[in-house]
C-alpha cells in the first residue's frame, strides 16, 4: 500500500487540485482519503496567466515561488485532514509553455521547493523528457484511465482544454480534441461570471454560423494524434477569430463547436461508453451539445471523480515514476518509446 497526495493545476485556472490517495499494491484499486480545490486569488491567477508573457529570469523565479506557495497549501491540507503518513508528492505544476514540436515545455512549481518546505519525496515535471524523446509531451493522464478506468471504452476530460482517451487496436490512444473551459470561462467572465453555470450563458446566445464554420475549419482538427494543445492554441488561433464577437454569441457558438468536435472524436473512437470528468461535465448545455453527435453513453460519475480525476491519475504517474515503472505511453504521445517519466527530488530533511 502506498499513500500519495497528487497536485494539479489547469490551465482554466480554476484552483489548485489536492488529492490523497491510497493505492493497492497492484495499483488497481485507489481509495481517495481527501480531495480539495484551493480557489487561486487574483494575485495568483493574474501571475500564473501572464507567465507566459515573461522573460527567462521571471518565469524562474516564479517557479520557486509557486513552488513555495504549492508547499505551503499541502502543508496546510495534510494538517487539516487525518491522514495517514503521506510517502510521497506527485505534482503536474502548472503550464507556461508548451511547443513541443520545437522541444520546449515548461511546467512552474519547483519540486525541490516542494520537498524542502515539506520534507515529503517529490515527484514532477512529467513532460519534459518525453518531449527530449520526440514526443507532445502530453496528454500523460491515458496511462491512468487505462489502469484504474478500464470498465469505460472511452475517458473525456473536459478541463481548460477536452481531451480524450481509448484502446485501438490494442493501444492506448489519446489526445487534446480543442480548447474547452480555457474558452468559456474567459468570456463568462468578461460577463462577470467565474464561469459558465450549467451552460446557461450560452444557451441564452445565440448561434453565428459564419463563426462556428470559421472554427470548424481550424486545420488542428484535421491533423491525426499525437497532438497536443496549449494556451499558444488558444493565443493564436482562436482569440483572433472570436474576439470582435460579443460574448454570448461567442459562449452559444463555441460550445457548439467544441460540443461537436468532442462528439465526432467520440465517434470515431467507436466507443460506446464513456466516462466523463472535468468542470465542463456540469455544463449541461455542453454535454447536451456533445449528445448530438455521438452514439456513445456519456456518464458522469460521482463529483469527487469528476473534480479530482487528473489529480488522482498525477498521484499514479508519481507513484510508477518512483518504482521506475511505465507512466508515458509512446502510443499516446509519439515518444520514440514507453518510457517513465518525472524529476524525483531527493535529499530531503525529516518528514512532516
Amino acid at each position: 500500500m502506498s499513500v500519495v497526495l497528487g497536485l494539479m493545476s489547469g490551465t482554466s485556472l480554476d484552483g489548485l487540485d489536492l488529492c490523497c490517495v491510497r493505492f493497492a499494491d497492484n495499483h488497481n484499486d485507489f481509495q481517495i482519503l481527501a480531495a480539495k480545490t484551493i480557489p487561486y486569488s487574483a494575485e495568483w491567477k493574474s501571475k500564473l496567466e501572464n507567465a507566459f508573457f515573461r522573460t527567462t529570469t521571471e518565469v524562474d523565479a516564479l517557479d520557486k515561488e509557486y513552488g513555495v506557495f504549492l508547499a505551503e497549501h499541502i502543508t496546510d491540507f495534510i494538517h487539516s485532514h487525518s491522514l495517514p503518513p503521506i510517502d510521497m508528492i506527485s505534482s503536474h505544476g502548472h503550464t507556461v509553455f508548451h511547443k513541443p514540436n520545437r522541444g520546449i515545455t515548461k511546467q512552474i512549481g519547483s519540486g525541490e521547493e516542494i520537498a524542502k518546505h515539506t520534507g515529503i519525496q517529490v515527484v514532477y515535471d512529467f513532460r519534459t523528457q518525453d518531449v527530449a524523446l520526440g514526443g507532445q509531451g502530453a496528454p500523460l493522464v491515458p496511462i491512468g484511465d487505462r489502469i484504474l478506468f478500464n470498465d469505460y471504452d472511452a475517458c473525456l476530460n473536459l478541463g481548460g482544454f477536452a481531451n480524450v482517451s481509448f484502446d485501438m487496436h490494442n493501444k492506448r490512444i489519446a489526445y487534446d480534441i480543442g480548447a474547452c473551459n480555457l474558452i468559456l470561462n474567459h468570456f463568462a467572465q468578461k460577463l462577470g461570471y467565474e464561469y459558465d453555470d450549467q451552460g446557461l450563458l450560452a444557451q441564452g446566445g445565440t448561434c453565428d454560423e459564419s463563426l462556428l464554420k470559421a472554427l470548424n475549419d481550424i486545420d488542428y482538427y484535421d491533423f491525426n494524434p499525437p497532438k497536443s494543445l496549449a494556451r499558444e492554441f488558444a493565443e493564436s488561433k482562436l482569440l483572433p477569430l472570436i474576439s470582435t464577437y460579443d460574448e454570448k454569441t461567442v459562449l452559444h457558438t463555441y460550445t457548439k463547436h467544441i460540443g461537436f468536435q468532442i462528439g465526432v472524436s467520440l465517434t470515431k473512437s467507436k466507443a460506446t461508453k464513456c466516462l466523463v470528468t472535468g468542470g465542463g461535465a456540469y455544463n449541461r448545455f455542453l454535454m447536451d451539445q456533445i449528445q448530438k453527435h455521438t452514439n456513445c453513453f456519456l456518464e458522469i460519475p460521482d463529483d469527487t471523480i469528476v473534480d479530482y480525476k487528473e489529480a488522482l491519475i498525477f498521484a499514479l504517474l508519481g507513484l510508477l515514476r518512483k518504482e521506475n515503472q511505465i507512466n508515458v505511453l509512446s502510443s499516446v504521445t509519439g515518444a520514440k518509446h514507453d518510457h517513465s517519466s518525472g524529476r524525483i527530488a531527493k535529499s530531503l530533511p525529516e518528514k512532516l
